[in-house]
Formats: structure tokens, sequence, C-alpha cells
């Protein structure tokens, strides 16, 4: 069977309409990505505009060829929207419907109307517009790490690029219903055959992105803290045991810090639950600014917070640690009006050769966080095994006399 345009016009039709109803139906199923409904209509809007297409000869010119060419551009430019809805961005009305706006007022211009090749240059000018500017905003949400992303790029702009041709193919091959019908045929069954092939692929990769956004959300939430936005337990632990597994090959000094807020119970009991919740954003943000790029910081819960730094020496780990002491105390000295004046404490361990696990790093930084505490808050410690040993020897001093207390009570009873 011979694949006419008649017959692809038929077939396409159906495939719009499919993927259109296919893409709102997953719209219905999670609502929070409203660019997949954008898309959705797009594709019925398309499928209006092939339907009308398909009646050239049985119906009015103004119906089959602007009326139909004024709906494609929209479907176009709701494809573009979606992208920018995709990406968090606000609609553009205007130019939403400018392209369709632009044709119907210049179409039947006398200049326009009996020139093809003119007709055609406005036409794959305002799709490959719509197209180029739909991957462009794309393009601008890079920095989410969606694969999906770039073929999507790629195709909206290859499918644009083949759209500039039509001019100079059209130039070669006139369109005339009295010319030459073979090359008319030809010609027309080429851009069909692309624009069908092109509307299945791209709304399966649209479809693609959708997913892949939803996936990448929910692993998201379940590595982040959603009080102050950063990696929380589990993120950090399990962050930083690949990345201590990854330079054990090449061991350069790692510095482990524990930091806990000081007498954070106070806060909530004199400001509120609400401003101690605030007093963590607080403190998140700037740990999160002190840091580099290439350490990890995270919170273990409640007021702990802890931080890897990588090839980090004593003295780097002790100037890290100094700037968010100083800064938290200053961040906080007023917070929305109010003197909270929160400080921090920090323990830190530093390991020349990396040779320790995680938690052996953690345990020595406890037992200097521990040391802030006693001498004071509001300070840093660094562990060494001096601290380590009086740590012991405090807690073997301190055990006889809760056992005598045990034993006075034990006695007392009897």
């Amino acid at each position: 069977m011979d694949l006419d345009v008649n017959t692809l016009f038929l077939v396409t039709i159906y495939v719009e309409v499919i993927l259109g109803l296919l893409l709102l139906f997953v719209w219905a199923q999670n609502t929070t990505i409203t660019a997949v409904a954008w898309w959705g209509f797009a594709h019925l809007v398309r499928a209006a505009s092939v339907v009308l297409f398909g009646l050239y000869g049985s119906v009015p010119d103004v119906v089959s060829i602007d009326i139909a060419n004024a709906l494609l551009f929209t479907a176009f430019a709701l494809t573009w929207t979606g992208a920018r809805l995709f990406d968090h961005r606000r609609p553009q009305p205007i130019l939403l419907f400018a392209g369709a706006a632009l044709w119907l007022m210049v179409s039947r211009l006398p200049a326009v109307e009996s020139s093809y090749n003119i007709r055609v240059l406005i036409a794959s000018g305002v799709i490959t517009a719509y197209t180029w500017a739909t991957a462009y905003e794309f393009w601008r949400g890079r920095s989410e790490p969606l694969v999906s992303r770039w073929p999507a790029i790629f195709m909206l702009f290859a499918h644009g690029s083949l759209y500039l041709l039509r001019t100079p193919f059209g130039a070669m091959l006139p369109f005339s219903p009295t010319g030459n019908e073979v090359f008319e045929s030809v010609w027309m069954t080429v851009l069909s055959f692309e624009a069908l092939l092109f509307t299945i692929a791209i709304a399966f990769i649209l479809l693609a992105m959708a997913k892949e956004r939803t996936e990448h959300r929910h692993k998201t939430a379940a590595l982040v803290d959603p009080l102050t936005g950063i990696a929380n337990r589990r993120a950090f632990l399990q962050d930083s045991e690949a990345q201590l597994k990854r330079q054990s090959t090449h061991p350069r000094p790692i510095a482990v810090m524990l930091l806990d807020l000081d007498n954070f119970k106070s806060i909530n009991d004199r400001f509120g639950h609400a401003m101690g919740d605030r007093v963590l954003q607080l403190f998140a943000n700037v740990g999160s600014r002190c840091m580099r790029r290439m350490d990890l910081f995270g919170r273990l819960g409640g007021e702990e917070f802890a931080a890897l730094l990588f090839d980090a020496t004593r003295e780097r780990a002790l100037e890290i640690a100094e700037e968010i002491r100083a800064s938290f105390a200053v961040a906080t000295s007023e917070v929305e009006g109010r003197a909270v004046v929160a400080t921090v404490s920090i323990g830190i361990v530093v390991s020349q050769d990396a040779v320790l696990d995680l938690s052996a790093l953690l345990a020595q930084a406890d037992h200097a966080l521990y040391r802030a505490k006693d001498n004071g808050r509001n300070r840093i410690e660094i562990a060494s095994i001096e601290l380590v040993l009086d740590r012991i020897k405090r807690a073997m001093t301190d055990r006889p006399a809760v056992l005598g207390t045990a034993t006075t009570a034990k006695s007392a009873a009897a």
C-alpha cells in the first residue's frame, strides 16, 4: 500500500489525539506538573490543525490554510509555554498567540497570498521560532539533573532547523495544484512523515522528563532535611562513606566536624518553636556558605550538624569552623527584631592519612565537642589522644560515685 499524503494526514490525526489524551491522563494522575497538561492540549490543537489541512479543496482556503496554520502555530506555542512552566517560569499570553495573530494579519495580504514561497517562509519562521524557543527553555533549566532534557533539546533544535529548509525546497518544488504532482507529493510526504515521527518522539521524551523529575523529587525528599534544605542524616552518612572509599586510594587530609547549637532548648522556651526553626535555618545557611563546594554538610538531627572537609589541614579546618562560629553569632544577634544571640560549639578531628572510617572519625569529633561544651560552649576544640584519654578518665572517675549512690539507696531501702 502506498503511503500517500492523505494516509499520513489521517494517521497523524489519530496519533496526535492519542498522544494528547495520554499526556492529559498522566497529568490527571499527578497534577503538580502542569506542563504535562499544556503539552497534552498542544497535541490536541495540532490534531485539529491537521484536520483542517486535510480539508484543503473542499472548504475555503481561509479555513484549510489560514485558520489551520494559526492552530498549528498555537500548538507549538502551547508546547513552548509548557516548557516555561516546567522550569517554573510564567507564561507569556501575548507571545502565546503572537504567531497565530501575525499569520492571520499578513496571510490575506495580496503580496503574501499570491506568493507560495513567502507564505512558506513566514510559516516556517514562526514554527522554527517557537520550536527553538522551547529548546532554549529546556536549556535554561539544564542545572536540574534530568538526563532526558538533552534529547529533547536536540530534537527540538533539529526539527526547527528542518522547517527552515522548507523555503529553499519550496522554491525548487513549488506547490501548485496544477503543477508537477509527483514533486508535490514527494515533498509533502517527507514533511508529513517527519512531523509524525517528531510528534511521537517528543511526546514520549516529554513524558520521560516529567517522570524523571517526579522520581528525582522523591529521591531528593528522602535525602534532604525538609526544614533546612541541606542533607539529612542518611544522606550525609551515605555520601561521606562513599567519598571516603573513593579517596582511600589517594589519601589526603580529612577533617570531620560535629556542630551543636548551645542551649537550644532555652531558645525554644523563650521565643517559641517557630523561632527555634528559624535559628536552625539560619545556621544551615551560614554553614553552607562557609563550606567549599567539595565539602559535605548535613543535619544529623535536632540541633546537631556535621561536616566533612576534604583536603583540609588542621589550620584550614579551624579557619572554617571559626568562620561558622563567628558568622552564626552575628546572624542571630537579632532575628526578626528579637535578640536571640545563639551560639554553637564545634568539635573537630583531622585525619592526615584518611585511614579511619567515618564512625571512628565521628566518635573522635564527638570527644572534641564534649570538651567544647565542658569548657563553656561557643568554642572550638580539636580531638587528640589526650582528649580521648581524658574523656575515658572522667567516665571512670564518675562511675564509683554512681555505684556508691546506688549502694546507699539500696541499704536505706533495706
